[in-house]
């Protein structure tokens, strides 16, 4: 699988010189035959082609009347086209947009409001990582599609030379004795780069804070929180177990590389992560494992950045019953089963996470996805991902700064953008 909404991680990807156009070319609103020609855009590497014949198949085959059309879009320059289709007349009938995307296209007016089909479509199961930013001012818009989070990959053999058991690591506190224990003889407990702002998010939405918080219509960032600063306290003493980079990303080397050179015992990534250090390190296939970040308590797991798409449906989109009959067949329990076993990917719904129990690296991320959250609801979040003051901030605490202080700044900075476009 490639876990491409990973990594993206709800960056808004615009482009330029991309128009938007509709492939329809159905004359008197049909097919051929009375049928109504569907178009839909879903993005590169959501489904495979096998996946999508075999939708396409049972699709038409229980609804003749529709013609589906399903279009293949890139990442790169969907931005700019998703927005001018929606100002379109001629519009496609559904999208898949990313999950933090939503916000963006609602606030123009441009979606249909499925508010009144939550209850049909099973919405009280819903990922909340998924649902939250699919909504917008009361209303939902992008209905949960798929989802993906970062989990921690282990050396199974690194675990069992410590003595550590995996499946006893549920809490924080157990999570760090064990990175400790492993830290010895050469072996690295954990490789944690000082900016690795998804998982420090995590953190800070499990001690009860948020990156940024909304109040009377106006946003204020939320990292000089005291929830936030003891989730940085947190971080800074398991990354201090390790020898990661204080000032670079988990792209930057790449942390699964670095994982397959060396004694690593344990890194923080998608489960798509441990395939690229088989990859460069044969030797480790077969040696790597699972589990979910684990949590302040044994209650639940930590909690977890959801990256993943919704459907939506413009607006303007000529073909509304149908294209609400297409949403509600890809999200339902039937083909969210058949999509989440092909592909890889957490079902939207925490009531369907049996259907990947036997791939432990997808079973654990949709085990972490039951506390899943995503970034603040607001089209102005992209501006503040483009000037990441988080990243800043977290290097200089791990770089020896004080913490109070620089998380005033960069609060300061997140509320400024936030309310810019305000």
């Amino acid at each position: 699988m490639k876990y491409r909404a990973l990594a993206l991680f709800g960056s808004l990807v615009l482009g330029a010189g991309l128009t938007a156009c509709s492939s329809s070319d159905d004359s008197a609103d049909g097919a051929g035959g009375g049928r109504t020609a569907l178009d839909v855009w879903l993005m590169r590497d959501s489904v495979s082609a096998e996946f999508q014949k075999q939708f396409e198949t049972g699709f038409e085959k229980a609804h003749p009347e529709i013609d589906l059309k399903i279009q293949i879009q890139e990442w790169d320059g969907i931005g700019e086209k998703v927005t001018a289709a929606l100002a379109s007349n001629d519009a496609p009938d559904v999208i898949e947009v990313g999950n933090t995307q939503v916000a963006q296209y609602a606030q123009s007016g441009g979606l249909t409001d499925f508010s009144d089909k939550v209850a049909e479509l099973g919405g009280d199961a819903w990922l909340k990582g998924l649902a939250e930013p699919g909504a917008w001012e009361g209303k939902q818009y992008g209905i949960p599609y798929y989802a993906a989070n970062r989990v921690v990959i282990y050396r199974t053999d690194l675990f069992q030379k410590a003595g550590v058991d995996a499946a006893k690591i549920k809490t924080r506190e157990q999570w760090t004795a064990a990175t400790r224990k492993l830290n010895k003889g050469g072996t690295q407990g954990i490789y944690l780069p000082g900016q690795n702002w998804y998982t420090l998010s995590g953190f800070v939405w499990d001690e009860g804070g948020d990156l940024a918080v909304e109040s009377d219509g106006k946003w204020k960032g939320g990292l000089d929180s005291p929830e936030a600063l003891r989730a940085m306290a947190f971080y800074q003493g398991l990354q201090a177990l390790g020898k990661g980079p204080k000032d670079s990303d988990e792209a930057q080397p790449p942390q699964a590389e670095v994982m397959a050179k060396g004694q690593i015992a344990q890194i923080i990534a998608v489960p798509g992560g441990a395939k690229v250090v088989e990859e460069k390190n044969p030797a480790l296939k077969g040696k790597l494992g699972f589990f979910p970040i684990p949590g302040k308590t044994d209650a639940q797991p930590g909690a977890v950045f959801t990256g993943g798409s919704d459907l939506v449906v413009p607006a303007v989109a000529a073909h509304q019953e149908q294209a609400y009959t297409f949403v509600r067949e890809l999200t339902g329990d039937a083909w969210q089963k058949k999509l989440a076993v092909a592909m890889s990917y957490v079902p939207n719904k925490v009531t369907l996470a049996g259907a990947v129990s036997a791939d432990p690296g997808t079973a654990a991320m949709a085990a972490g996805a039951v506390n899943g959250h995503a970034t603040p609801n607001t089209p102005q979040w992209a501006a503040v991902e483009a000037k990441n003051p988080v990243k800043e901030y977290m290097t200089a605490v791990l770089t020896g700064r004080d913490a109070k202080a620089e998380a005033a700044k960069a609060s300061a900075t997140i509320t400024s953008t936030l309310n810019s476009g305000s």
